[in-house]
């Protein structure tokens, strides 16, 4: 399968599976595993492993469905049913992204930009090996500030060249704080600016 036809042409959702440490406690008590039994981290991504495997080996998890995944670095590295997951979604005819950010710095200007990723070639090399074929990387504008939010864009697109330079495809990710009392101004001004 040609994959940029694929993503061009394909209909489906593209699922996020990439949930790291923030809330994923809570999300498995919700989902059913008991909070006594989730005693550290190891034991918790090996839980939300577990959970995410069940959900992709579903036999309606498919192509029909689903374009596309973004994963967890863990995800990534993982197997479902003696397969790495990045295969086995392959093999199912949906394409893999990877969440690249490594999480948000204080909020400065109205906006939170992503927290520098010094080891983002070796993240890149990786993704590469394992046959992802795009990013993923989400900022967050919490309020209407025209320096912060051309500051989030300049990021995610500074980024995103070096992402294609790698032969891979960016998904950005400038989120709007859905609670912004400024949410309307704020997504016209973001899109005046990605469309410069």
């Amino acid at each position: 399968v040609d994959i940029i036809e694929r993503l061009r042409k394909g209909k489906g959702f593209i699922a996020a599976l990439d949930q790291s440490g923030g809330s994923s406690k809570k999300t498995l008590v919700n989902y059913g595993f008991l909070e006594k039994d989730i005693i550290n981290d190891d034991v918790m991504f090996d839980f939300i492993h577990q959970m995410r495997s069940r959900l992709i080996s579903n036999k309606y998890f498919d192509s029909k469905h689903i374009l596309g995944v973004i994963l967890f670095n863990k995800t990534m590295k993982g197997q479902i049913n003696g397969i790495n997951t990045v295969k086995y979604l392959s093999d199912k005819g949906i394409v893999s992204f990877l969440k690249i950010d490594l999480g948000l710095d204080e909020e400065s200007d109205g906006v939170q930009l992503l927290k520098d990723i010094d080891n983002l070639d070796d993240i890149l090399k990786e993704a590469k090996d394992y046959g992802i074929v795009g990013t993923k990387m989400r900022s967050v504008i919490k309020e209407y500030n025209e320096y912060g939010i051309k500051k989030v864009v300049e990021q995610q697109f500074k980024l995103a060249k070096k992402i294609i330079s790698y032969g891979l495809i960016p998904i950005i990710e400038p989120e709007v704080d859905i609670n912004s009392k400024d949410k309307k101004n704020i997504e016209t001004y973001l899109k005046k600016e990605l469309l410069m």
